[in-house]
């Protein structure tokens, strides 16, 4: 009887709340191994679900881990979308307590997400690194709206090596702090704001 009940409460699942469950599983794995370490069955298994049902969505396990990763860009380009005509100064804080907010609760997929430039799948990295240039383009976008960094950053080639230096840098600040757990969230957003004022002076 309660297997059967299982099986009803399993099938209630719309297709797209299916997908998600089965991404959220993938995060969390990919964000515990190295890809190559992760196997699509115990994906499955945890999720609940049979292998054939799994390949429905994904085809290739490519398939899968590149479904995290846009599922997380898209997380992400969300988090560091700029509001128009606001300063760049003055969106900064708060757009950055909204990202560390995001990298907070869903640090299975920050953290899978970037564990997949080192995948050995050529494709997967491709994934990777359109999401981060989608990053980029976005904040560049904001600062030359801007009328204090404007002028400096319309087409500059040092515009977009600082930016995408700070993106490196946030990164790497978030997954040690993720790690560690401290200092707090008001000292880390300070860092990266300052980090960034500092590159893009």
């Amino acid at each position: 009887m309660a297997a059967n009940q299982g099986e009803h409460a399993r099938r209630r699942l719309s297709t797209e709340e299916r997908r998600e469950q089965l991404l959220s599983v993938g995060a969390r794995l990919f964000s515990e191994s190295p890809y190559d370490d992760v196997w699509i069955e115990r994906v499955a298994e945890i999720a609940g679900v049979s292998r054939g049902l799994l390949y429905h969505y994904f085809p290739t396990k490519r398939d899968f881990f590149a479904a995290v990763v846009e599922r997380e860009s898209e997380r992400m380009l969300r988090m560091t979308a700029a509001v128009p005509g606001v300063p760049v100064r003055e969106q900064l804080g708060a757009g950055l307590d909204a990202y560390l907010g995001y990298v907070e609760a869903h640090a299975h997929g920050f953290r899978a997400f970037h564990r997949a430039d080192a995948a050995g799948d050529q494709a997967v990295r491709r994934v990777y690194q359109r999401a981060l240039a989608a990053q980029e383009r976005q904040i560049l976008a904001a600062l030359a709206a801007d009328p204090e960094f404007g002028p400096a950053f319309e087409g500059s080639p040092q515009a977009r090596l600082a930016v995408r230096g700070w993106l490196a840098f946030t990164t790497a600040v978030c997954l040690e702090w993720l790690r560690e757990g401290e200092p707090g969230r008001d000292q880390v957003r300070e860092l990266c704001a300052r980090a960034l004022l500092g590159a893009i002076a």
